[in-house]
């Protein structure tokens, strides 16, 4: 390379995008590759309305493919883990594939503005792909768990790129319609899935590989219409002037695209971040049971560990990090942290309230099978059918910060009914009753989250805070796996013991729950008392969402309230009056670069 070195140039790109002076959020940047080659993309398809309805109809099918996989992978989930008779260990399971989706949702945003959408939608469909294949051959819950991760970080990126490309190509106020019409297919998916696993029965592994094969089909539509717009893209002179563009790997060669990469994903916050948070919450799924291992190492070293790796992370990113996975000027903004608060707090609550759901209707409320899975799915199925509609009106009312918080009120409510009906038969109407309160409250404010802000930032940051937002997301999911995972395996083996005094017994309900009840049928005196023992477990993990869903509320009160528009996203002139950064958050990021640098940064 002639002049300077690649170190050098990437020292100098980091002082024109990421590392620009943080007591400013909104300096106008040089346009990411991927970002440029979205909008010309969508440049070709803007002014067609057929074009339009071809592409949402292709991300309902694309929809439809990781829904109905999703809904009925939950239940073969289940038998898996019971098929090793480590039933107990479905939260574990969980929590690892959460932690897993959360380091890859930065990773996708980042290098679907390096590369492009469509590059990206591809390469979370092979994750897909071989992780279903893993999970279908497993023969042992830690083969299940490797192929579930694998499987995980291709979900989440086929959500998250899918989420990109849709508000790639509608403007504010259409935002939150574009991005419901990959759920629509809940409407159909909420009875359809209860047949599938009837008809499949305890044979987990068929119903979960068809979905090799299956899922890649329904994405060749969308595959179609990226093709077709790269097509006509190709034909404008504005795709002559952008494929004159320097790319990062010519302008650094091999090994600086590499050291590039390495500095744009942070790979360092992301292993730190993924380490500390499975050594804090694996170990709490694992240290009940039957044989209580708290005081094992196996047990508290990794606690101990992760504890540790925390404030690592954090120190980390706010000194030494140069692309930090949550860029703390963006952060400043309430609009953006208040929304990273709910969206943590969502799957949270959400994970407590439906890790063990679906064995609680199957043990204490006598549901068969097809009802259980099809009550699973009610919340889903009604936030969908309201998605329908709450999508179009907001297109009237362009304002989103009421509805969130009338959303948020809503699920206190709802797990309210579900405390009171949480076992036997007359629990079947109550928990139906309070699963559609909390599909109510979930249209108001799970998918509007995202759009409330994405309006607080330009195009060129969309890509970053949706990550975040699912990142969050995916933390809370994982955290809360964990702490239902603690719940039921420190109370309910004891529980048990003491209910039926009978250690075989005890043991078989815990381990292999729907064994049981094909064993002791409903009405039975032992029966009986594990419904009673399930009634207590449910009330305690119904008391914990209560709680919980008291500070989202409150969260939601920080909101912006942006008034969503007919652009793509709002320009800087409007988003100039909302800067929220305080000397409190103007870190200063010194290292070892050159005197010009440090200059540039504390300017």
């Amino acid at each position: 390379m002639s002049g300077e070195s690649f170190q050098e140039k990437i020292s100098n790109s980091d002082i024109n995008s990421s590392e620009q002076p943080l007591n400013s959020s909104f300096e106008e940047e040089e346009k990411s590759i991927g970002v440029e080659k979205a909008e010309l993309l969508a440049a070709t398809w803007d002014n067609n309305i057929y074009y339009k309805l071809v592409l949402l109809f292709s991300s309902f099918i694309v929809g439809y493919g990781y829904g109905l996989d999703g809904q009925t992978r939950y239940v073969y989930t289940g038998y898996a883990t019971e098929s090793y008779a480590e039933h107990s260990l479905l939260s574990t399971v969980n929590v690892i594939t959460g932690v897993a989706a959360a380091a890859s949702q930065p990773v996708y945003a980042r290098l679907s503005d390096v590369f492009g959408r469509m590059e990206l939608f591809i390469v979370s469909v092979v994750f897909y792909v071989v992780g279903t294949i893993i999970e279908s051959q497993a023969t042992d819950v830690q083969k299940y768990a490797g192929g579930a991760i694998l499987y995980q970080i291709g979900y989440s990126g086929v959500i998250l790129v899918l989420l990109l490309i849709l508000s790639d190509f509608s403007s504010l106020r259409w935002r939150l319609f574009f991005t419901f019409v990959p759920t629509f297919p809940f409407i159909i998916n909420t009875w359809i899935s209860g047949n599938v696993t009837a008809a499949i029965g305890m044979n987990w592994s068929w119903g979960v590989g068809m979905w090799a094969f299956i899922f890649p089909l329904c994405c060749l539509p969308l595959l179609g219409c990226m093709i077709h717009m790269r097509y006509l893209a190709g034909k404008t002179p504005e795709w002559k002037v952008f494929k004159q563009r320097k790319t990062k790997y010519q302008e650094f060669g091999p090994l600086g695209f590499f050291n590039y990469l390495f500095w744009k994903l942070d790979i360092i916050g992301l292993l730190l971040l993924t380490v500390s948070l499975s050594c804090l919450l694996v170990p709490l799924t694992l240290a009940g049971g039957v044989k209580d291992t708290w005081e094992k190492a196996h047990i508290i070293v990794p606690i101990v560990f992760g504890v540790v790796l925390l404030p690592v992370f954090v120190v980390w990113e706010t000194y030494g990090a140069r692309y930090p996975l949550a860029p703390w000027r963006l952060l400043a903004d309430r609009g953006i942290w208040s929304a990273l608060i709910i969206s943590f707090l969502l799957d949270f609550i959400s994970s407590i309230e439906s890790s063990y759901l679906y064995t609680v209707l199957m043990v204490a409320v006598n549901e068969s099978q097809l009802s259980a899975t099809r009550i699973t799915s009610i919340s889903s199925f009604v936030s969908v059918i309201g998605g329908v509609f709450f999508g179009l009106a907001i297109v009237k009312f362009r304002r989103l910060k009421g509805f969130i918080v009338l959303g948020c009120s809503l699920w206190l409510v709802a797990f309210g009914i579900m405390y009171y009906y949480r076992g036997n038969l007359d629990a079947h109407a109550g928990i139906i009753g309070g699963l559609v309160v909390l599909g109510v409250g979930t249209t108001f404010f799970s998918y509007p989250i995202n759009v409330s802000v994405q309006s607080c930032v330009t195009h060129e940051h969309m890509a970053t805070v949706s990550s975040l937002v699912y990142t969050t997301y995916r933390i809370g999911y994982a955290v809360g796996s964990s702490i239902a995972g603690a719940i039921w395996t420190q109370s309910l083996y004891t529980r048990l013991l003491k209910q039926l005094g009978d250690v075989e017994l005890a043991t078989s309900v815990y381990t292999q729950p729907y064994i049981f009840i094909t064993e002791y049928a409903w009405g039975t005196p032992v029966r009986a008392a594990v419904v009673q023992v399930y009634r207590e477990m449910q009330r305690i993990l119904m008391i914990a969402c209560m709680c919980f869903t008291i500070p989202m509320i409150i969260a939601a009160l920080f909101l912006r309230d942006h008034k969503l528009g007919k652009s793509q996203s709002n320009d800087l002139e409007e988003l100039k009056g909302n800067e929220a950064i305080t000397d409190f958050f103007k870190i200063k990021r010194i290292d070892n670069s050159n005197d010009d640098e440090k200059k540039a940064i504390e300017a």
